[in-house]
This record gives C-alpha cells, sequence and structure tokens, in this order.
C-alpha cells in the first residue's frame, strides 16, 4: 500500500513508479488509491487472492487484514519511488502476513499478527501512526465539546455578584453546555481507543476505550483528578500491544473465531483496568494528594515562586492530576480570603490554547490545514478559560508543545503573582476579567498576553527544529492531526501539510494506495494495459485528488468542448503568458523570484515578494525538488488572488536538493489563494506528479520548441 498523508504528490510518484517496474520485469501489477472519502481502482477479493504478493509503501497505518496469508512487504513510500525494482525483488522473500483462513483472501480476519515494518525501508514507527491515529479522532471531540461549552457560557450564562457565569439549570443553554461536556468527557476515551485501535486493529478497540475512561475517572482509584490525556495515551498503547501479545497465544482452531470478538477484548479490558486501577492509579492518587500538601507549606513563600510553579502545573497535563492538584489548592484557598492563589491560576489558564492557537497564526506553514482550523478553535476556546482546546497540539508533538505551554504558564503564573492579581471564582480565562471577578485587570491581561506569546514562540521555535532534526521533513504531518494527523512525508516534497492528525481521518485502515502483483510465470501472458493509468486514474478525465491521497472525479473548470488544448492547460491555470522556455536563474531562490514575476504578469498576483517569501518558507520545511529533473514549488497565500501556474525550463538544471540528486530543468510554480488551496493545489500537484512519472512526457516537454511547442505538450495533462 502506498500512503503519504501530506504528499499527494509521493502518492502518484510511487505509484507510477512501481507501476513501470513491474511492467519493466514482466509482472502483472494492479494498484489502488485510497484516502479518508473512498478508493479508486479498488481491490477486489479475487485480486487478493490471485496475487503473489503485496508491497505496502506507506507513511501511514493502513489496514492490513486483507491480506493474510500473503506475503508482505512493507516500507516507506520513499522506497517505492527511489526503490520500486528492488521492492519487486525483495517481496518474493518476504514473510508471509498473520494466518491463512478460507480463501486465503483475509476478509474476514481481524488477525494482525505479524509485525509491521518487517520489509524494511524508512517507514513510519508503530507509535507515531498509533498516536497520530488517536489524535486525529480526539481533535473532532474536543473542538465540538468545547466550542459548545464556550458558546452555552457566552449565550445563556448569568452574571453572579462575584463575576463567575451561572447557567440556569433546566435552561436551553444549560442543554447545551451539558452536551459540550459530553463531548469532553469522551475526548480522553476516543483518544485512547484509536490508539489501540492502529496498533491492534478492531479487537483493541474496547479495552482502549474503555481504559482511556478508567484513566480519566479519578474516583475508580481513589483520586480527585483523572489521569487526563496523558493517561489515556499510556492505557492506549497498553491495550494495543496488549492485544498484540494475546494473538501471539496459540489456541485450537474450533476457538479461533471467537478470539477477536469474545475472548480477547473480553481479556484485554479486564486485565488493562485492573491494572491501571490496583497498579498505576495509586501512584497518581498519592501525587495529587503529596502535590497538595506540598503547595501548601508554600503559600508564604515568594509570589514568584509559587506563581510560576503553579503555572508550571497548570499547563503541564491540561486536566489531568497535576493541573488539578494546582486548579483546586487555587480555588480552596478563596473561601478563605486569598484571592491571589486563584489569580496566579486564572492568569496560566487560557495560556496553553492561546499559545497554540497563537502558533498556527505565527507560522502558518508549520501547521497543516486541519490543524490551523483546530488553532482557531483553541483561541476561542482560551478566551473562555478552556485549557483543553491545547490537548490535540500537546498529544501530537508532546516533546514540543508541553514544555512550551509549561514555560508560557510560568511566566504567566509569576506575572500575576508578582503583580498581585486576585481572582474570586474557581476559573481562569478572559471571560473572568470582563466579567469582573479579576482583580487587577491590566495586569492579568499582561500576564496572559506574556505567557501565551511565550508559549507561541517556543512552540514554533521547538517544532521548526524538530521537523529540520528530521531531515527537512514537511512539518505539520504529525499533527495533524492535529491532525492528525500522519505521518508526514518522507521525501519531504509534495502537497502541503494535512493535521496532526488530521490526515489521518481515515484510521488504522485509511489511506493508501495497494498495490497487488503477480509475477509473470503465475500469472502467464501480461496484458498491454497492464498497470497504466488510463483514463480514470488522473489523465485526460481530470480526475483529481484530496490531501490523503484520495482520487476523485475532478470536472474540468474552463474550456469548453471546442477550445485547442495549447491554449490553456490545467484548467485555464496554465497559459502562454506563464510559460518561459528558459530560466536566466542558476539557483532556487532567483529561479523562484523569476517565476514569480512570470505569474504576477497575469494581474492574479497581488504581491509577488510575498508570493516568492511563502514559497521559500515551504522550501525550508522540505524540498519541492521530487526527482526526475522536476521541482513543483507552491505557495497558499492571500498574495494571489486566483489560481495560476507558470513553467519554465532551465538547460543547466537547478539544484533544488532532489531527493535523487538530479538537477532540476523542469519548474512548475503553483500558487494558488488561501480559499482555493484545500482543493485546488492539491489537484493540480496530483495530475503533474502523474503526468512528470512519464519518461518520454518529459523528453518532449524539454525537446518542445517554444511556448506554443511547450503548451501542446502540457496540454496533454488534460
Amino acid at each position: 500500500m502506498t500512503a503519504c498523508p501530506t504528499g499527494i504528490a509521493h502518492t502518484y510518484m510511487a505509484a507510477e513508479k512501481l507501476t513501470e517496474a513491474a511492467r519493466s520485469l514482466g509482472h502483472e501489477i494492479k494498484v489502488e488509491t485510497q484516502g479518508s472519502i473512498g478508493a479508486e481502482n479498488l481491490l477486489s477479493d479475487n485480486d487478493v487472492r490471485d496475487a503473489d504478493a503485496i508491497i505496502i509503501a506507506a507513511d501511514k497505518d493502513v489496514d492490513r487484514s486483507r491480506f493474510v496469508g500473503k506475503r508482505v512487504l512493507a516500507v516507506g513510500v520513499a522506497e517505492g519511488i527511489r526503490h520500486p525494482e528492488q521492492l519487486m525483488e525483495r517481496v518474493r522473500s518476504a514473510p508471509v502476513y498473520g494466518r491463512a483462513e478460507g480463501d486465503g483472501a483475509g476478509t474476514g480476519s481481524e488477525t494482525r499478527s505479524a509485525p509491521r515494518g518487517h520489509g524494511g525501508g524508512k517507514e513510519r514507527s508503530v507509535a507515531y501512526k498509533a498516536l497520530m491515529n488517536g489524535v486525529s479522532y480526539m481533535i473532532p471531540f474536543v473542538v465540538v465539546g468545547g466550542l459548545l461549552i464556550a458558546m452555552s457560557l457566552a449565550l445563556g450564562g448569568n452574571p453572579q455578584a462575584d463575576g463567575g457565569l451561572v447557567i440556569p439549570d433546566g435552561s436551553f443553554w444549560k442543554h447545551v453546555n451539558d452536551i459540550g461536556v459530553i463531548g469532553f468527557t469522551l475526548m480522553v476515551p476516543i483518544l485512547s481507543g484509536y490508539i489501540a485501535y492502529a496498533i491492534g486493529d478492531r479487537p483493541a478497540l474496547v479495552p482502549g476505550m474503555i481504559g482511556g475512561w478508567i484513566a480519566n475517572t479519578g474516583s475508580l482509584y481513589d483520586s480527585k483528578a483523572g489521569a487526563g490525556f496523558i493517561g489515556a495515551i499510556v492505557t492506549g498503547f497498553l491495550a494495543g500491544y496488549l492485544v498484540l501479545w494475546i494473538k501471539k497465544v496459540e489456541v485450537p482452531k474450533f476457538a479461533r473465531p471467537i478470539m477477536p470478538i469474545i475472548v480477547i477484548p473480553i481479556v484485554a479490558t479486564t486485565v488493562l483496568g485492573l491494572f491501571f486501577i490496583y497498579v498505576i492509579g495509586k501512584p497518581i492518587s498519592w501525587v495529587f494528594t503529596h502535590l497538595t500538601d506540598w503547595l501548601g507549606g508554600m503559600t508564604g513563600s515568594s509570589a514568584i515562586l509559587l506563581g510560576a510553579l503553579l503555572g508550571l502545573m497548570i499547563a503541564f497535563d491540561m486536566g489531568g492530576p497535576v493541573n488539578k492538584t494546582a486548579f483546586l489548592f487555587g480555588a480552596g484557598l478563596i473561601a478563605s480570603g486569598n484571592q491571589t492563589v486563584m489569580g496566579m491560576c486564572a492568569a496560566a489558564i487560557p495560556v496553553m490554547p492561546l499559545g497554540q492557537g497563537l502558533a498556527t497564526l505565527v507560522r502558518r506553514r508549520l501547521y497543516s490545514e486541519q490543524e490551523r482550523e483546530t488553532g482557531m478553535a483553541a483561541l476561542f476556546m482560551g478566551l473562555f478559560g478552556i485549557s483543553e482546546g491545547a490537548i490535540p497540539f500537546a498529544a501530537a508533538r508532546p516533546a514540543q508543545v508541553i514544555p512550551a505551554n509549561m514555560l508560557g504558564g510560568a511566566v504567566a503564573g509569576a506575572l500575576a503573582g508578582t503583580i498581585g492579581v486576585t481572582d474570586a471564582v474557581p476559573h481562569g480565562g478572559p471571560i473572568v476579567a470582563v466579567l469582573g471577578a479579576v482583580g487587577g485587570v491590566p495586569a492579568f491581561f499582561l500576564a496572559v498576553v506574556a505567557g501565551s506569546v511565550v508559549t507561541a514562540l517556543t512552540t514554533v521555535m521547538l517544532v521548526d527544529v524538530a521537523e529540520r532534526r528530521k531531515g527537512g521533513g514537511q512539518p505539520g504531518a504529525g499533527g495533524g492531526a492535529v491532525a492528525a494527523a500522519a505521518g508526514g512525508s518522507v521525501v519531504g516534497a509534495g502537497a502541503e501539510a494535512v493535521v496532526a492528525g488530521v490526515g489521518v481521518g481515515g484510521g488504522a485502515g485509511g489511506g493508501g494506495a495497494g498495490v497487488v502483483a503477480r509475477t509473470a510465470a503465475a500469472a502467464g501472458s501480461v496484458p498491454a494495459a497492464a498497470g497504466e493509468p488510463g483514463p480514470d486514474a488522473g489523465g485526460a478525465d481530470g480526475d483529481g485528488a484530496d490531501a490523503e491521497g484520495n482520487v476523485g472525479a475532478v470536472a474540468n473548470e474552463g474550456g469548453g468542448l471546442g477550445e485547442d488544448p495549447a491554449s490553456e492547460v490545467l484548467s485555464g491555470y496554465l497559459t502562454g503568458q506563464t510559460v518561459k522556455t528558459e530560466l536566466v536563474a542558476d539557483e532556487k531562490e532567483a529561479a523562484i523570484r523569476e517565476m514569480a514575476e512570470l505569474v504576477a504578469a497575469t494581474g492574479k498576483v497581488a504581491d509577488a515578494d510575498e508570493l516568492v517569501r511563502v514559497a521559500l518558507a515551504r522550501e525550508a520545511q522540505g524540498t519541492t525538488g521530487l526527482g526526475e529533473e522536476i521541482a513543483i514549488p507552491h505557495a497558499k497565500t492571500d498574495a494571489v488572488t486566483a489560481p495560476v501556474v507558470g513553467f519554465a525550463r532551465s538547460a543547466d538544471g537547478i539544484d533544488w536538493g532532489s531527493l535523487d540528486g538530479t538537477r532540476a530543468r523542469l519548474v512548475f510554480l503553483i500558487a494558488v489563494p488561501e480559499a482555493a488551496a484545500g482543493d485546488e493545489h492539491l489537484r493540480i500537484l496530483a495530475l503533474l506528479s502523474r503526468k512528470l512519472m512519464d519518461a518520454d512526457f518529459r523528453a518532449r516537454l524539454q525537446e518542445a520548441a517554444g511556448e506554443s511547442g511547450i503548451l501542446r505538450v502540457l496540454g496533454e495533462i488534460q
């Protein structure tokens, strides 16, 4: 299966390369492209049954249950692009996946006992994929629950004398609030359940969800606060790997059918639940109790130190035991007349969602579309003191986000403590200041703003450093998620990043292009059309693809039946006005600037300098040099008023940092406005990447004489 959750180009490049390699070696092959909204060229049960072997080239989790009993080779998507011939040879000796049952198609099997990644290559780790899978399913619950709670407070809350908000029982907005609370309650078990599902498949879903519920319900293990999202991550991984371990136990043949639906879920749920209650839960309760006592002994110490400490605790686990310890400590002192401690907490509470939301605005290119949408929701939740709005970011990138949150929380708490901010109600965020519950309002907002800015800038810095250490991979691929999502493009080029998760909406079974190969010896003769893209593979009918690699029919925009294909290419986005036969520039930045000026001449670019800046920022995240002497720089920016595509050639080639080391001689610039970015630039990338894998097409494009000749060749893309 090929799947690159953030790179449309790589999904199709891998599919085309594998098809070409199969044809050259005399094998019959069928390729299935699959994403979160459907599949093209779907592999039937007969296809799977008749196949000699399966190749999976993916940077995200895919469902392998239908391949039980088949030789399966699993690698990263980059391997499918770089070494397709080697994969054809290696798959011959690949291990047989799972246990063969029935006809070997695996259509009803729940078994996923074979280890992942056994084929080698640069496949994303199982832990990474599982975490992104859980985050992607959790995000809707966080957003829906948080926004419903915030909306009910804003529209249905009655201001109180102490500055708080109370929603009358039985009112319409109370019911809306209750629905939001349910969403928040479910987000933790959902995170845990789908982490487990990505590891152990369906038998792990129930123990993962129930384990997450237990982790979030402190009363089950004598704690005043649950373990929150951190506990959910722990239970998710424990459930997933526990199920994998149980699957390895040999059982009589008659018991196998009931294992995945009865035995495994019951045993795993019971063992995990009791383990958490009696083993993990007790330390959590101990930590809660002793942290409270410790804080009680610090009330007479330095206000700066106490504020910083409370801010660190508030920001650490956002609803977990450490957060709840600090919050309840501050709330408990209100009745005794000490409102300054709650003032420190109130300033720190909104910093995490506000800071993470601000980070998605400060460095948009580091985040996927879904992460940016989640960031906007987090900003709104932050205004109402709902710290859980930052959980998707923390779950997707804990090593970067949690330290940034804690630093910002410490700054906010320390400033509030230094200036003597007070809070008369057990709540935080700007909403309590607006309603009059806060003493020292200007200082309160200063602390909140300072903490949020520190969180945002620290997050951006740490995420940027982490992505660069990965080798310049596309940021935003993790999460995203928030995405998402999940796993970034190993190649580091192609389409924009999607969420944390976000890109992982398909879950364990989503995303990918299935590759079924049959050797010439087994297949007899190889049909002439085997593996050819055909009209349904993104050719003349204008099929496109979404951010997950889905292929769907996209009507050609612009251009009627009688139009000359040489006059307009790619729905009219590329015309003679945006073609240059020879670039003057001899290095990447100058080439991007030259092409930006080329497309600006169409009147569709309001600010060429901004277009250049955004395109270069995209290059900083990962090269858009696809190899095969091709580069496709692209930018999403409101400096562009309408989608436009430029093309230019370079006789000597330009060093674009391509995966295969070739210099870029064929350069396409794709520029789209933010509003159109969700589909158009991905569709264009999909069409280009597929056609550009044709060596004959590239050669004719290099040799075409003048603009009209170039347009005539490019017209084949439509």
